[in-house]
């Protein structure tokens, strides 16, 4: 939760604590929130102790798809599309979107057992009809 939250975001706000509530009532005022952080974190801690105890093994079902959404926090479109676009996707014959047997080049055959060399000049790429 205050992963992103570093030592210069914690001095603004202590300064700013300072200057509001002012140098005799600071300390109280923290011991205060430290006591409302821990009573949090207790209550949180003992809902789910109470919930894992009375769904037993269904809780990890319902903990499994919170987990996967926990992954997704952290995911990055851009590292995606390039794992996506420069790693070996092409070398899994067995995916075929939509069950089409895959790209067709202009003469006919199938492009994906084309034999992958450059293009000569004024040569026409393989092109799929389905995808463009």
């Amino acid at each position: 939760m205050f992963e992103n939250v570093g030592w210069p975001e914690i001095l603004v706000l202590v300064l700013a604590g300072l200057f509001i509530l002012g140098p005799e009532r600071l300390p109280s005022a923290a011991a205060w929130l430290g006591r409302n952080v821990r009573k949090v974190r207790e209550y949180a801690s003992g809902a789910r102790d109470q919930l894992k105890n009375e769904l037993g093994p269904e809780y990890d079902e319902l903990r499994k798809p919170l987990e996967d959404l926990q992954r997704l926090r952290g995911f990055n479109p851009r590292a995606a599309m390039t794992k996506h676009l420069f790693d070996d996707v092409g070398d899994d014959s067995s995916y075929k979107p939509n069950g089409h047997p895959g790209p067709i080049g202009n003469n006919g055959t199938d492009a994906t057992k084309s034999d992958n060399r450059p293009l000569e000049a004024g040569e026409k790429p393989p092109v799929d009809p389905d995808l463009t």
